[in-house]
């Protein structure tokens, strides 16, 4: 599969990732937050395993795989949706987008701890940058530390969830087709959430039954392509590409949900937002590794890369 494929699939899915913060804001002022991200999780998985029919793909898988999808599927959907679905009852999208676009420097660090990858000087300047501007961000309306939104604290746990499951799904591409993975992990997740959400929210499944048809058409939008797509060609991409450089299209997510919020929810962006996200951006090009491969080849005496 060529990169030029693969760049141009990373870019359409941070700009449904990126939109979907804005959907996902939508959907939980309309239903139970936790009871809808199950059932829009369970739709997303439906949709793989068709996507997975129509391709041939539908396989036996060991116990062994079994046990790292489902780990995976704990953290990547479970932990990440319920603490993305809680926190966005409680912050603004803007913020969401901001903080979401600090994933690819967990990946970094639990690629480092856990699959043993080089720590360099520039790795451990941009992820003390990208941390600097997620703190821009939490504190932006704050006017002290126990002032700061819940729902911030949230989103960060989401995406703190979601980088431990992208290492333990590059183990698991190695040996397994993404798409495949991704079916069975939106599968399991779904069960365990929509079991979550009968805890959280008893009276969830009744606030299903509201909505009006516009709210239902965006449900299955994100359902469909915002997660069920989206999370296979990504999965593909780190089989492809991997965790790290996968992970540098991320910076993408903030600059996409912020121009949805401004749009779509009518949000006013501040000084500490924009900050943040340059800060943000600029810690994951160092932290990510891309600019360490650059100057690599530079020093060899290559002028341009290949794709």
């Amino acid at each position: 599969m060529s990169k030029i494929f693969l760049y141009s699939s990373l870019v359409l899915v941070t700009l449904m990732w990126g939109l979907n913060v804005i959907a996902t804001k939508v959907l939980v002022t309309a239903f139970s937050p936790v009871t809808m991200t199950s059932f829009r999780i369970f739709v997303a998985g439906v949709v793989a395993f068709l996507i997975l029919f129509l391709l041939g793909k539908v396989e036996r898988i060991s116990l062994a795989n079994l046990r790292y999808i489902f780990i995976a599927s704990l953290f990547n959907v479970v932990g990440h949706h319920v603490f993305l679905s809680i926190g966005l009852t409680k912050t603004t999208a803007s913020n969401t987008g901001l903080i979401l676009g600090l994933s690819p420097l967990f990946s970094v660090i639990l690629a480092t701890l856990i699959l043993k990858d080089k720590l360099t000087v520039m790795k451990a300047t941009g992820i003390f940058t990208g941390f600097t501007g997620v703190c821009f961000v939490i504190l932006n309306g704050a006017t002290d530390l126990t002032t700061i939104s819940i729902g911030d604290i949230c989103i960060f746990l989401s995406i703190a969830t979601q980088g431990f499951s992208f290492v333990m799904i590059k183990k698991v591409t190695s040996k397994l087709d993404p798409t495949v993975m991704t079916s069975y992990m939106l599968l399991f997740g779904s069960i365990v959430l929509f079991g979550i959400s009968r805890f959280m929210e008893p009276n969830g499944l009744a606030t299903m039954k509201n909505g009006s048809v516009g709210i239902w058409l965006l449900f299955f939008a994100s359902a469909i392509f915002a997660t069920g797509v989206s999370h296979i060609l990504y999965n593909r991409a780190i089989q492809e590409i991997g965790v790290a450089e996968s992970a540098i299209f991320i910076n993408l997510i903030p600059f996409f949900s912020l121009i949805g919020a401004v749009v779509f929810l009518h949000e006013k962006i501040s000084f500490l937002q924009v900050s943040g996200f340059l800060f943000i951006v600029i810690g994951v090009l160092l932290g990510s590794g891309a600019l360490d491969k650059k100057f690599f080849l530079r020093s060899k005496g290559f002028h341009k890369e290949t794709i």
